[in-house]
Order: C-alpha cells, then sequence, then structure tokens
C-alpha cells in the first residue's frame, strides 16, 4: 500500500495485479509504504478503513482518495495458480504443482477451500463492512495505458514500470462446465471487474 499526502492519493495493493511493480517505481516519492508483511502491504478496504484511515486522515489533515486495481477472475485465478505451481512451493500445502487448472478454480468455489485455493476476494478487497465500494479510482488490470497516464497525471511524473513477482509461464484453459460454475459461485468477482475502468 502507498499513501501519497501531497497528492491526496492511497494505492491499495490488490495482489497478483500489478501493484508490486507500482510500489517499486512510486515508493520514494510516497509519504507512506507499507512493504509487509502480507497483512499490512495488501490491506484490504475494510482493514484500511479500521486501522489505517485514521491515521492517514489525522496525519495529511482530510480524507484522500482511494485507488485500485481489480484483474477479470479467470485470468486473476491463472496468476494465483501459476504462481503457486513455482517449485519453491513444491510440497507445500500451498503448492498447485500436481493439480489441474479446473480442479484449482472448483476448489476455489467451494465455501471452505483448501489452503491451495485459498486466495482471498478481489471484490470484498475493495468493498467496506456495509458492503459499498470503497475506492474511487478502481482500474481493469488489462487497462495498463489508463492505469500509467491517471498515476502520471497525478504525481506529476513518468511511470516507467518493470514487472515484478511475475508467475511463471504457462498456458491455462479452464472448462466450459467449470467457467460456468465460477460465474455462479463468484458473480461478484466479476461484477466488481465489470464496474472497473477499462
Amino acid at each position: 500500500m502507498l499513501v501519497f499526502a501531497k497528492e491526496n492519493l492511497v494505492i491499495l495493493a490488490v495482489p497478483k495485479t500489478g501493484t508490486t511493480a507500482i510500489s517499486a517505481a512510486l515508493a520514494p516519492r510516497a509519504a507512506m509504504v507499507l512493504r509487509g508483511p502480507s497483512s499490512m502491504k495488501h490491506a484490504h478496504m475494510r482493514r484500511y478503513h479500521r486501522f489505517l484511515r485514521p491515521f492517514v486522515e489525522n496525519s495529511i489533515g482530510h480524507a484522500p482518495e482511494i485507488m485500485a486495481i481489480v484483474r477479470e477472475p479467470v485470468d486473476w485465478l491463472g496468476s494465483w495458480y501459476r504462481y503457486r505451481s513455482r517449485a519453491a512451493l513444491h510440497g507445500h500445502e500451498n503448492s498447485t504443482a500436481n493439480i489441474s487448472f479446473d480442479a484449482f478454480v472448483l476448489e476455489y468455489c467451494k465455501g471452505k477451500p483448501a489452503p491451495f485455493a485459498t486466495v482471498g476476494s478481489q471484490s470484498k478487497f475493495v468493498r467496506r463492512n456495509d458492503g459499498e465500494i470503497g475506492v474511487d479510482h478502481l482500474f481493469r488490470y488489462e487497462a495498463q495505458d489508463e492505469i500509467a497516464a491517471f498515476l502520471e497525471k497525478r504525481l506529476n511524473t513518468r511511470l516507467d514500470l518493470a514487472q515484478k513477482n511475475v508467475s511463471p509461464r504457462m498456458a491455462l484453459t479452464l472448462s466450459a462446465d467449470v467457467a460456468a460454475r465460477l460465474r455462479e459461485k463468484h458473480k461478484d468477482e466479476f461484477d466488481i471487474w465489470q464496474r472497473a475502468q477499462s
């Protein structure tokens, strides 16, 4: 998470949406950078609202605008699946090395998924406790040009993003019946992506 006091902006770091690269590029300009642990780096809207907002608002004297990025849900899950297939996780309960992408997504659709498919929710990440979206500027991950243009204008800087924390490359396909189940069980994930700026 990044806080820009003068520019009146907080960037929430939704996992697997390229925010590590944004943080690497913009951290030197930020008034506050939360790098870790994960619960701080990836503080969701509810955690920000409850714990961090009072400190930020008292420090800069007003409520800053909030930005976040969300990714097309199948692509987002694919990134998690590939990330958890890396050799460093082999033998760990989070590893997807010996699991098909269909099996991973089906597990994600369960009420209490196994650890390897416990990856959270983009929709819940950007919502306050009352269920309302708490983000002022919500972008699609796929709209990299728009994200860069917004940040360059808002922060009055040139943004040069180098890829960071990249998942291993592999071709993934999701069967039609599993894709349909995902849309049925996680309609809110697709809805939040549709509402984001493209």
